[in-house]
């Protein structure tokens, strides 16, 4: 039976482990590489490290990095931050990594998107759309780690890079972002309903309902979680986990 997607998405500042609320307050975790390990143990479907401050300081993430990982993950991951050009991305699959994420700079420069799929395929390019509500706007598309609102509407910006080829999208709820109170459903539902390609929810999941309801509420294609997978108990203490194979078939049934 077919099972959506479950995936880790793992944040790195400086080479550590971290978890962010609503995209700020960094909170150091641990080594990511012992986290890769433990999600191998656990059976991860998936990973996604995003290097979030790679854009600010104008570089992109580490290859070395990279090829840790590589070396180590008995599951596909995915790799974004700070990526600006084809042969950076040619330098991280070639590190490893079976995705790459592209946000900011396709923003600027769409036709870096559309080169990109051009080059490596649909399925290898993921879009990651950081999503924030401002007063009196509604909800925009942010970049530069959602330092920077651009006026886009999401639901039209992920039509956009849809048609410029992209073979998956994230969506991410700048709100939401560490609060383990659901993710943003009508903001999920609304782009699924709008683009034919995949969405995977991320920001907000705190329990293994919200999974299902991403899934049965929002029509995401996956879910993706930050703390949910690093945090245990009422008091946020810090343990790697995911849930077990036969959790997650009951929770979608």
């Amino acid at each position: 039976m077919y099972r959506p997607r479950v995936i880790p998405v793992l944040l790195l500042q400086n080479l550590g482990l971290v978890k962010t609320v609503k995209f700020n307050k960094p909170r150091y975790i641990g080594d990511p590489i012992n986290a890769v390990k433990i999600f191998n143990d656990l059976r991860a479907d998936e990973l996604v490290f995003l290097d979030i401050t790679a854009n600010r300081e104008n570089r992109k993430v580490s290859l070395d990095f990279v090829q840790k990982v590589g070396a180590e993950a008995n599951m596909p991951f995915a790799v974004g931050g700070g990526i600006r050009s084809i042969a950076d991305i040619k330098e991280i699959i070639n590190a490893g990594a079976e995705k790459v994420i592209l946000n900011t700079h396709i923003f600027e420069k769409p036709e870096l998107l559309k080169n990109a799929v051009a080059v490596y395929g649909s399925s290898t390019i993921v879009v990651s759309i950081d999503v924030k509500k401002r007063l009196l706007k509604g909800q925009q598309v942010y970049i530069y780690g959602g330092t920077k609102a651009t006026g886009e509407d999401p639901v039209e910006y992920a039509q956009k890079v849809e048609q410029l080829g992209v073979g998956e999208i994230i969506i991410n709820s700048i709100d939401c972002d560490g609060m383990m109170n659901g993710y943003d459903l009508e903001l999920i539902n609304k782009i699924s309903e709008a683009v034919t390609i995949p969405v995977v929810a991320v920001g907000g999941a705190g329990k293994i309902a919200d999974f299902s309801a991403a899934i049965k509420e929002g029509n995401a294609s996956a879910v993706a979680a930050g703390s949910m997978f690093v945090y245990h108990g009422p008091r946020n203490a810090v343990l790697i986990n995911y849930p077990a194979r036969h959790e997650l078939k009951e929770v979608f049934i």
